[in-house]
């Protein structure tokens, strides 16, 4: 029986995989952990019966605590309540499915507690990727990726004798705004970024992906999960999003890993690695498809991604720097605050303005974070 907890369980990541829990019967969910959902986690609470189930928002925990007072579940709230599941002994895998800067140190507890981490937080590798993986590797911890392009790139890895990676083909749908200008970007809203073509996802990852900030920051994640200098990691646009991403050897070979746009596939993978089961979902009907295409992505009407390298280049506390500004970008459009197009400008101003450190400390990624919500809340008056 292999024992999860779930950290985001009520999130898109977390739901989808409580769907494998509920199709595996030899996976079991022992921890929950999410926001402030109270109405779903009762409903997870209820049907997957945790040993632990968490809540991030205290006054959720408390009205989650009267809720299901009925069972023998323990409820526990905030950072605290995530290092205590992330730590558990009764756990094999965390599933890391927060989104945010969050992840970091339950990530680490995880680590710390030899736990193989299924990892679908952009933001721990992005920020913290000096630290997680020489941790990993010291603990002989596996980090496991669930973001379907990190998942496409392990797989196209599997029984390559050296795995001497040539080039890392990262593919990227393009997103609702693929093939728009400068000038048409300009008028398009929250609702119009809300209008992924091809993937379900919750709304900070959507607007991401509207962006290709969530590109950048995969970029970022791959220079730490296989160990590429940045030059070697190339986006490539795929508007159909089949080819989930591709490696190229030496040799010039290139394996790539195709499917339908559904994350439950390389969550049951990480989960299960390295068995393989048959799912439930429509497989992939290449008859079906016509054509598939590939282009460049256009870097002076998206320049979020540009600016993902030149913060991954820099390094230090830069990521943190781009990441933070970004989250906060993200807020203030679904807050109805700036425009679409002002995301990347906030990010760039952010850069701009920070003193990089070198090396920093997990107290400094914290804090860079903290500096950089500060001074955008200054420069945007709110």
């Amino acid at each position: 029986m292999k024992k999860i907890a779930i950290l985001g369980s009520t999130g898109s990541i977390g739901t989808q995989t409580l769907e494998i829990v509920r199709n595996q019967p030899d996976i079991c969910a022992v921890a929950l952990a999410a926001g402030q959902n109270v109405d779903l986690m009762e409903a997870q609470i209820r049907e997957f019966k945790p040993l632990i189930a968490g809540m991030w928002d205290e006054k959720a925990a408390e009205a989650l605590k009267l809720r299901v007072a009925d069972l023998p579940v323990k409820i526990v709230c905030g950072m605290d309540g995530l290092l205590e599941i992330a730590s558990m002994e009764e756990s094999d895998i965390v599933v890391t499915a927060v989104v945010g800067m969050i992840g970091i140190r339950p990530t680490i507890a995880a680590i710390e507690a030899g736990k193989t981490i299924a990892l679908a937080n952009k933001e721990t590798l992005v920020t913290a990727g000096h630290l997680i993986m020489p941790l990993a590797e010291k603990m002989g911890v596996s980090i496991l990726p669930v973001d379907s392009e990190h998942s496409a790139i392990f797989q196209s890895l599997q029984g390559r004798a050296d795995n001497r990676i040539k080039k890392i083909l990262l593919t990227a749908s393009g997103g609702p705004f693929r093939g728009k200008t400068k000038e048409e970007l300009e008028n398009m809203s929250l609702e119009d970024a809300l209008k992924h073509p091809n993937w379900s996802m919750g709304k900070k990852v959507t607007i991401d992906s509207a962006s290709l900030v969530n590109k950048g920051l995969e970029v970022m994640e791959a220079k730490w999960l296989f160990d590429v200098d940045l030059d070697r990691i190339q986006v490539v646009v795929h508007p159909q999003s089949i080819v989930h991403s591709a490696v190229e050897y030496d040799d010039g070979a290139v394996i790539a890993q195709l499917g339908v746009p559904d994350m439950k596939l390389p969550i049951q993978y990480a989960i299960l690695y390295p068995q393989r089961r048959p799912m439930q979902e429509k497989p992939l009907d290449l008859f079906a498809l016509h054509t598939l295409t590939f282009e460049k992505p256009d870097l002076e009407v998206f320049p979020g991604l540009a600016l993902a390298y030149e913060s991954a280049r820099a390094g230090g506390s830069m990521p943190t720097v781009f990441n933070a500004a970004n989250e906060m970008a993200v807020k203030l459009l679904l807050d109805k605050k700036i425009r679409f197009v002002q995301i990347p400008e906030i990010i760039g101003a952010a850069m701009q303005h920070h003193k990089r450190i070198e090396a920093p400390n997990l107290e400094q990624i914290l804090q860079a974070e903290a500096e950089t919500y500060e001074f955008i809340g200054q420069e945007m008056k709110i």
